[in-house]
């Protein structure tokens, strides 16, 4: 199983309630070995979200290194104050060197005008950083009375939308029914591969958000089912590489590629940096599960804009009936010329 660290990036549209989420999840003992980046210079600082806990009174928290903190449910905060890649690579260093509590996971907050695209990219692109950290998921909150304007009117909104792996809805409490359900609807329509969930208050289990990606780690092995969310069979092909193919929705569009075997990855890899070249601006994400034959295990691929991640070998696991399958997220990106050039190598 990979031994990187897995990384949740959570992110949301400004007001969608991401500071309360990530007030509780600060003070939740299950977080105790995980380590929380937190944007310093967003609306969830370190001071406000200790100034808006009605618990944070009552919880000592010990100051152990620059910038950062170590709360008494033994969560590992860290301030964004430079590059979020200068600050992933000081956090390892120092719990390498012991100069922080060991963590297991790692959970970064993003400002509410984020795209989380160009923040995936450039993690991908630095050495030090993929070698030690892997992405988990993406989680994105949502204001369940404000959503659809915001995804409306609002590009960050969308794409943050478009690329989480879990959507929730939060303040429910606050819009009608029909507003949810419209909201639902809009999200599926959007991203029709996350799953979708509600957070009252932001009270959730931490387990909900974290380590939901392509490893499962209760069952300490890979769950590529969960993390693609795309059917492995069951499906109907018409031409080569094709299915049903699903209206796009406010020029966003989800579809998934189903390859021809047999197949070799290092033939192939070239084919997936040549779509990242080409598409690379309209590609929001790019997962698949590839059944290879120089390989001895699937791979678990991953690209967001115009990065390709490193394949992760998935030792352990196999399906019944080894489909190699690709899911595509992209904005106003040209679905049959990506169709074409993953089928014909």
């Amino acid at each position: 199983m990979d031994k990187r660290i897995p990384v949740t990036l959570l992110t949301g549209f400004l007001g969608s309630g991401k500071t309360t989420l990530l007030n509780k999840l600060l003070h939740n003992p299950a977080m105790k070995d995980t380590a929380v980046i937190i944007n310093e210079l967003g609306e969830a600082g370190l001071d406000q979200i200790f100034a808006n806990s009605q618990i944070s009174q009552t919880i000592e928290s010990e100051h152990i290194a620059d910038n950062t903190v170590l709360l008494s449910s033994g969560c590992l905060c860290c301030s964004l104050k430079n590059e979020l890649a200068d600050t992933m690579r000081d956090l390892f260093f120092k719990r390498s060197l012991e100069a922080v509590p060991q963590f297991n996971r790692l959970v970064i907050e993003t400002t509410g005008m984020a795209d989380p695209g160009p923040i995936l990219a450039n993690l991908m692109n630095e050495p030090v950083i993929e070698s030690v950290y892997r992405l988990d998921a993406v989680v994105v909150t949502v204001d369940a009375a404000y959503g659809l304007q915001q995804i409306a009117s609002q590009k960050e909104a969308l794409k943050q939308a478009a690329v989480a792996d879990v959507l929730l809805i939060t303040k429910a409490d606050t819009a009608t029914p029909e507003q949810i359900s419209a909201l639902q609807e809009k999200l599926s329509a959007i991203n029709p591969n996350a799953t979708q969930q509600f957070v009252s208050h932001g009270e959730i289990d931490p387990m909900d958000i974290v380590d939901v990606g392509l490893f499962d780690f209760a069952n300490k092995q890979a769950n590529p089912q969960r993390w693609l969310r795309a059917p492995a069979s069951g499906f109907s092909m018409g031409k080569k590489g094709t299915i049903p193919q699903a209206p796009a929705h406010d020029d966003v569009t989800t579809f998934t590629v189903y390859l021809p075997k047999p197949m070799v990855w290092s033939d192939f890899k070239s084919v997936i940096l040549k779509l990242c070249q080409k598409h690379g601006e309209q590609l929001l994400r790019l997962k698949g599960i590839l059944h290879v034959e120089d390989a001895p295990a699937p791979l678990a691929i991953h690209a967001v804009h115009f990065t390709p991640y490193p394949p992760t070998l998935l030792e352990g696991w196999d399906e019944d009936e080894p489909i190699s399958r690709i899911v595509i997220i992209g904005k106003g990106i040209d679905e049959q010329a990506v169709r074409d050039m993953l089928t014909q190598f």
